[in-house]
This record gives structure tokens, C-alpha cells and sequence, in this order.
């Protein structure tokens, strides 16, 4: 029976980003009535667009570039195509522009990047080459293991079986390797690092830091087979198509719906409740988009956890603080090199040495003085993004994780980002019509989930990956408490947008659901995290 003015529905869903979404459409599918309860006005996280720069100029508000969104085999099953979610590309995936003014290009022809890497050494090319046809031996079942529940059995044997013992100890070093030494054992001129350790410093992981190897190889191999895309219209249109599907099947989201509690009896999630004491009873589960430290320590709290969760919590790391800069340019980008123009995405402010310089700035709590610069030509890669012969242009970099951020430190930053810009591209602050400064703060006022300007719920370090996300334990979206489920980025597989972690705490969902075999399942996780948490 309800409590006295608490609704119902069989799972709450905190938190309409697109890993939420994803839960409640998997959800909904199996037939559950979902309601997805969001504490800002508008649905999609990280994943929306809207013109803040001057009119007619679209921006991706956060996310932007979706190698993974795009080869998902979680978003590919939703066939979010049919709720008019369509793709494009840039003439060229990704660049790389040294500090020299030569870069090293991806493009979705082979034959294009080879010649671009061979360039910078002989033999390079068909290094290229060689890597790219090892990575398509194993992508199909990767991308199984990446998207799937920790332990990944089945694509796990299915690697076994493709490349045997000797192949799958070779690819388990691989994923724990640095970048820095991965493309020296891959490349024997500067372009092909350059593109390996670009693609990691997408992530918080220095050049030399154990696991950064497999980011870059991954980012850099799937712009080779499938390219960077872009959905047409902006990121704003994956988030549509998820909630329009979710609406066709029943689902609702109530907006400005913050959630401050989820309501617990003898160890079970029963519903939630809301700021100004809205409740709702789930009567199958709970479903988290949040950061698992926001729902440990605040929704459920302390005292209903085993104690050594709450102090594994401690030294949960987050991933670092991002400063982000939309332009309206009144013209393209005047690149020196003009190899990079065709690029939907440019790495620019460092060579190899310098991103390790970089990056040991923000592992001391410093803002590096030479900004590496993530820029995203969003007209180049979709025309629609702003009025014809013009560019809108964003860029981000990484800042040490911090939550006080000053004006006058963001201000002073941003003007290096322009300076390094405009040295690579003379002329590029005369054509700035618009500018858009998101900084930490309003990065999380955005998407509360964005806590300190973290793009990612978490670092990517390997301390914090598979078992060991969010905290060392089973690595899987199941919680200490009965019917609760993690899904969000902090839950493996961690950042981007795939929709793998809320995939993962749906099927956790309706396992756990099911009439015998739920307890069961019941059973054997609790024994598990009774082992893990004693």
C-alpha cells in the first residue's frame, strides 16, 4: 500500500541524461510502467544543444564527436534512426597539428590516413595499416565487452577463441600499456603518437600513465572504421529520439523533479523522494543517473551502507575540471596548415613531449600555462550548425578537479585557448562574432552530474575501472541495497556516451525481477558484496 500522497510506478529512473533514458526505454520495453524523475528543466545530461553564441549558431552544449555513441551496440539495438536521429561526417575524422605546423590526419579512407602518417616516417603508412587490421579482428567482441555487465563472459570468450592464449595476453597488455609507449612500438615517426595520445588526452590520463594506451588505440581505431559522426541538427537530436521512444512506449519524465532521497526499508530501495516532499514508491526498482558518490553519501546516506563502502568512498577520484568555449566565427578557421580545415576534430597545442608537460601541470593542481586544446569544427562536420560560409567552433581543456574555480583563473585561461588558437590560425579572433564561456560551475548548474566541470563521473585511471568502478567491488549495477541500481558514468564502463552503464542497471533491474531465478540472482550478489564490504 502507498504511503498517504505518494504516487507509484514500477521503476523510478533519478536523472533523464542518456543513460537514464537508455534504462527507461530497456525498461519500458519489458513491459514496466517508468517513470524517469529529472531535477532540471530539460531532458538529455550532457547530451543537448541550444544557440548560446549569437543567433543562428548551434552549439553541442557538452558532448560532441560519437565514435562510440555511433558503433554502440547498446544505442544501435534501440534503432534511435526511426525517432529521426540521422549522422554525418567531416571530410577528415580528426587531426593532429603539431607545434612545428605539420599534422597528422584520420580519414576514413585508409589509404588517406596512411599516406598522412607515412609522411612523417617510411613504413609508417602500413604500420597504420597493420594496427588498423589487428584492431578489426577484435572490435566487434571489444565493443561487446566494453558496452556489456562486468565480467564480460561471452565477449570475453569470444576474444579467446578469435585470437587464443597467445593473442589475448598480448591484447591484456595492451590495456594496460601507456600511450606513450604504445606508439613507440607502433610508429617510428611523430604522427602516429601524436594521434594515439591526443585521442587519451580525451580522457584524465596523462601520456605515461598505465590503461591511457587503449584509450587512444580505441578513439583513434574507430575513426578509422566507422569516423568521428555528428547527429544532424546537433547532439540535442540523440536525446530527442530517446525520449520520443520512451514517450511511445509509455515512459513519463517529470522535470524539475530533484531527487533528495531514495526511501529505504530493511535494506531494499522502496521509492524515492523529491525536494519539497513529493514521494514516489517504485515497486520493482530504483535506477540512478547520478554519481555514485551523490547517491551513496546523499540519496541513500551513510547509515543504511556497510561501512567500508562509505570509506572506499574517500578516496573515490573524480576525472579533472573542464573549461569549454563555444565561438560564432563569421568566416572558417584560417589554419597555417590547411591539412586540418577539413577536420571535425583538432588536437592542437602540443607534441607528445608537451602533453606529458601538460599533464603533469594538472597532477600537481596547476593550470598548465600551454593549454592542450580539444576543438570541435561543428559546421565542418554539419553544415547546419550555422549560417553558410561561417563556423561554429568549441573547444575544451582539462583544469586540475577543483569545485571553487575563480573568474579572473577561467578568464585568464580562456585567453591562452585563444592564443593558441589564433597562432595556429592567424585571424581567428578577428572573426569572432559570439563566445560562450562555460566554466565548472556552469557546467554542473547545467548537468548537475557534471560535478566540478568532470566530464566523465570518474577518472579513467585503471584503480577505477571494471571491478574496481566505482569502488573496488563487484563492478556491476547492483548497490548494497536491494532493488537500487548505479546507472550512470561512475558505474563500469565509465564516461562517453554509449549508454552501456544505464543498459547494464536495466538488465540488473529485470534480472533481479524475475519470479525465481531473481532471488537467486538476490542471493548470489549479496553474498558477493558481503565478502567485498565486510
Amino acid at each position: 500500500m502507498n504511503p498517504p500522497g505518494a504516487q507509484s510506478a514500477d521503476a523510478v529512473v533519478i536523472g533523464a541524461g542518456h543513460n537514464g533514458l537508455v534504462a527507461a526505454n530497456l525498461l519500458a520495453d519489458a513491459g514496466w510502467d517508468v517513470l524517469v524523475l529529472e531535477a532540471t528543466q530539460a531532458p538529455g545530461g550532457a547530451v543537448r544543444s541550444a544557440q548560446v553564441t549569437a543567433p543562428g549558431y548551434l552549439s553541442d552544449l557538452y558532448s560532441s564527436f560519437y565514435p562510440l555513441g555511433y558503433a554502440s551496440p547498446v544505442l544501435r539495438r534501440l534503432g534511435l534512426d526511426r525517432y529521426g536521429l540521422a549522422w554525418t561526417h567531416a571530410p577528415d575524422v580528426l587531426a593532429h597539428l603539431l607545434p612545428d605546423g605539420r599534422a597528422a590526419v584520420v580519414n576514413r579512407d585508409l589509404e588517406v590516413t596512411a599516406a598522412s602518417l607515412a609522411a612523417f616516417a617510411p613504413g609508417d603508412g602500413d604500420r597504420w595499416r597493420q594496427a588498423y587490421a589487428a584492431w578489426c579482428e577484435v572490435a566487434e567482441p571489444m565493443l561487446g565487452v566494453i558496452t556489456s555487465p562486468f565480467p564480460p563472459v561471452r565477449g570475453g570468450l569470444t576474444l579467446l577463441r578469435r585470437l587464443h592464449l597467445s593473442g589475448a595476453l598480448r591484447l591484456a597488455r595492451r590495456l594496460v600499456v601507456p600511450v606513450r609507449r604504445l606508439g613507440d612500438e607502433l610508429f617510428a615517426g611523430e604522427g602516429g603518437p601524436a594521434l594515439l595520445a591526443g585521442c587519451a588526452l580525451h580522457t584524465d590520463l596523462s601520456p605515461d600513465e598505465a590503461g591511457s594506451g587503449v584509450y587512444g588505440w580505441l578513439l583513434a581505431m574507430l575513426g578509422q572504421q566507422v569516423g568521428w559522426p555528428v547527429p544532424v541538427g546537433g547532439a540535442q537530436k540523440i536525446t530527442d529520439a530517446l525520449v520520443a521512444r520512451l514517450v511511445e512506449r509509455g515512459g513519463r519524465i517529470d522535470y524539475g523533479a530533484r531527487v533528495d532521497r531514495v526511501l529505504t526499508a530493511r535494506g531494499r530501495a522502496m521509492g524515492v523522494r523529491t525536494v519539497g516532499g513529493a514521494s514516489w514508491r517504485a515497486r520493482r526498482a530504483v535506477l540512478a543517473d547520478v554519481p555514485a558518490p551523490a547517491l551513496y553519501l546523499d540519496l541513500v546516506g551513510p547509515a543504511a551502507l556497510p561501512p567500508r563502502l562509505v570509506e572506499d568512498l574517500a578516496h573515490f577520484r573524480w576525472d579533472g575540471s573542464t573549461l569549454k568555449v563555444d565561438w560564432a566565427l563569421s568566416a572558417p578557421v584560417p589554419w597555417r596548415n590547411r591539412a586540418v580545415a577539413g577536420a571535425g576534430t583538432v588536437h592542437l597545442g602540443a607534441d607528445l613531449n608537451g602533453l606529458t608537460t601538460y599533464s603533469a601541470a594538472l597532477a600537481r593542481g596547476e593550470v598548465p600555462r600551454d593549454p592542450f586544446l580539444l576543438v570541435g569544427q561543428m559546421s565542418v562536420a554539419d553544415p547546419s550548425h550555422s549560417p553558410p560560409g561561417t563556423e561554429s567552433l568549441w573547444s575544451y581543456t582539462h583544469l586540475p578537479f577543483r569545485r571553487d574555480w575563480r573568474g579572473e583563473e577561467l578568464a585568464g585561461q580562456v585567453a591562452r585557448m585563444e592564443e593558441v588558437l589564433e597562432d595556429a590560425a592567424p585571424g581567428f579572433r578577428s572573426l569572432i562574432v559570439g563566445r560562450h564561456v562555460a566554466g565548472p560551475a556552469e557546467l554542473e548548474a547545467g548537468d548537475p552530474s557534471l560535478v566540478g566541470g568532470a566530464l566523465a563521473g570518474g577518472t579513467a585511471a585503471a584503480y577505477q575501472q571494471m571491478f574496481l568502478r566505482p569502488i573496488p567491488g563487484l563492478g556491476r549495477a547492483d548497490t548494497p541495497v536491494d532493488r537500487l541500481f548505479l546507472a550512470s558514468a561512475s558505474a563500469h564502463p565509465g564516461g562517453g556516451v554509449h549508454g552501456a552503464p544505464g543498459a547494464n542497471a536495466a538488465r540488473a533491474a529485470l534480472a533481479r525481477d524475475r519470479a525465481f531465478a531473481g532471488g537467486l540472482y538476490a542471493g548470489a550478489i549479496g553474498a558477493a558484496q558481503r565478502a567485498v564490504y565486510r
